[in-house]
């Protein structure tokens, strides 16, 4: 739970070594506690997601949507991560997938992070919110909740908004961002098909329906339809179901 950037990124590409050199117990038992916060550098402050400073298209508006993605970057880290720690159980590969994200995320937050200082500015620069690690944590009483939602909701919802971010910087000083964007949301359908893979793994597993089950488990954490609208091709490459997408499309 490193507080230090530069400490959790060196961390997280350790990590991948020992993984890709095969030597990582994965199924080695340890007491897990529930984590409030994972390590995070002093800025940025996080505020309510309503107090975020809001974007619009002028250059200011732009650095503050790159300094928001760089925010997710971050957290996407600590979420992959957890995912490891917290899991229990599960077979090696979940794990080793779940090592490869986070080593992918700090692939993103690094290319962020060194474009936003070439900008003149820097990560902590601007207020940001919890979203992504609040459902994180209060999906940790069970790995079929985090992967129905974390990486099939929030993560998808990247998939869902990424090409009209692309536009807005194509038009802009910031054109760099779009091959940046290219590299992130390429490697995201992964991250969420990875989410969809364990989702289902784990309903058939359990012997659920995984439609009735997702529903449930949005009803419960979100409370509310889920915002649209949705990129179906982009979430087709990560291993939506026909059914899933129709339910998505009657929201």
């Amino acid at each position: 739970m490193s507080r230090s950037i530069d400490e959790k990124i060196t961390l997280t590409n350790e990590l991948q070594q020992l993984k890709e050199t095969h030597q990582l117990n994965y199924q080695s038992q340890y007491s897990t506690q529930s984590i409030q916060d994972p390590g995070r550098p002093q800025k940025p402050d996080l505020v309510r997601f309503q107090s975020v400073p809001k974007r619009d298209g002028s250059d200011t508006g732009l650095i503050k949507t790159i300094h928001a993605i760089c925010h997710i970057e971050f957290n996407a880290i600590n979420l992959a991560l957890d995912a490891v720690y917290r899991f229990h159980n599960m077979p090696d590969k979940f794990y080793q997938d779940w090592i490869q994200v986070a080593f992918e995320e700090a692939k993103h937050f690094t290319l962020i992070n060194d474009y936003l200082s070439d900008s003149g500015y820097h990560y902590g620069d601007f207020d940001a919110h919890d979203g992504l690690w609040t459902m994180t944590h209060d999906t940790d009483y069970d790995v079929l909740a985090r992967m129905a939602l974390v990486p099939r909701v929030l993560e998808a919802r990247g998939l869902d908004v990424t090409p009209n971010i692309q536009k807005k910087f194509q038009r802009s000083k910031f054109k760099n961002m779009v091959e940046i964007l290219d590299v992130i949301f390429t490697d995201e359908i992964g991250h969420v098909k990875i989410g969809n893979h364990w989702f289902h793994y784990l309903c058939q597993q359990r012997g659920l329906d995984s439609m009735q089950t997702f529903d449930r488990l949005v009803k419960k954490h979100i409370g509310e339809k889920l915002r649209g609208p949705f990129n179906i091709e982009a979430r087709k490459l990560a291993d939506f179901s026909n059914q899933e997408l129709k339910y998505l499309q009657a929201l």
